[in-house]
C-alpha cells in the first residue's frame, strides 16, 4: 500500500553552515501540512539529533489600523482549543517554497478582505514588520507580520472561505489591547507577537 504522498509545497528553511540533513522521512501529508521524521546534524551534534519536524506553510498576519487608529481584530473559532478567540487577520502563503515579497503582500491584503472585510484606503500602507516563528520546538511555520494604516470597508465585505468561523469584527485602541492581552483575553502567538513587533518598532 502506498505511503502518503506529499502536498504540493516545500519547507523554505534549509541547512546551512554546521547543519546537515542525515535522515528525512516523511510520516503523514496532507494539503495543510507534512509530518517528518528526521536526523540532523548540529553545529554542537556532530553525530546528528532525531526529531519530529512539522512543515507548514508560511503566513502573513495583519494587524489592520483604522484612520482613527483603531486595530480591528477578528472573532474566530478555533477547533484545536475548542474556543471562538480575538485574533488579528491571518493565512497561509500559497506559493511554493520561498515566497517573494509580491506573494507575502498580496496574502496580507488577501486575508485582511476576507476575514474583516477591509482594505488599505486612499492613502494607507502596508508596513512590513519582519517575521516569527510560532513554535520552533516542533515546526518550521512561520508568519510575516505587518501593519496596514488606514484601512476602509471593503465593497464586497467579508469573504471567509469554508473553513473559517468568524463571527464578529471589532475595533479596538491600542489601550484595549494591552488589557486584553494583560488579562489573557488575546492568547494566540501570531497577535501576541505582531503586537509586540509594532510596540518595539515605535509603530503604536
Amino acid at each position: 500500500m502506498p505511503g502518503p504522498q506529499p502536498p504540493a509545497f516545500q519547507s523554505s528553511i534549509q541547512d546551512g553552515p554546521g547543519w546537515e540533513t542525515l535522515r528525512d522521512d516523511l510520516q503523514y501529508a496532507n494539503p495543510f501540512l507534512q509530518v517528518h521524521l528526521v536526523k540532523v546534524r548540529t553545529p554542537t551534534r556532530p553525530a546528528g539529533a532525531p526529531w519530529t519536524v512539522v512543515h507548514r506553510k508560511a503566513a502573513a498576519v495583519i494587524a489592520p489600523m483604522t484612520p482613527d487608529g483603531r486595530l480591528l481584530l477578528i472573532r474566530q473559532e478555533r477547533i484545536p482549543i475548542r474556543a471562538a478567540i480575538w485574533e488579528f487577520p491571518a493565512g497561509q502563503i500559497d506559493t511554493p517554497g520561498h515566497p517573494d515579497d509580491a506573494a507575502i503582500r498580496a496574502t496580507a491584503c488577501r486575508e485582511l478582505r476576507e476575514e474583516a472585510g477591509y482594505e488599505p484606503g486612499p492613502g494607507g500602507e502596508l508596513i512590513a514588520m519582519g517575521c516569527f516563528f510560532s513554535s520552533p520546538g516542533f515546526t518550521d511555520e512561520h508568519g510575516y507580520l505587518f501593519l496596514a494604516r488606514g484601512v476602509v470597508p471593503s465593497a464586497g465585505g467579508p469573504m471567509q472561505d469554508e473553513n473559517e468561523s468568524i463571527n464578529e469584527v471589532r475595533a479596538f485602541t491600542p489601550a484595549d489591547l494591552r488589557r486584553m492581552i494583560a488579562e489573557n483575553e488575546i492568547r494566540d502567538a501570531n497577535t501576541l507577537s505582531t503586537f509586540a513587533r509594532m510596540c518595539a518598532l515605535g509603530l503604536i
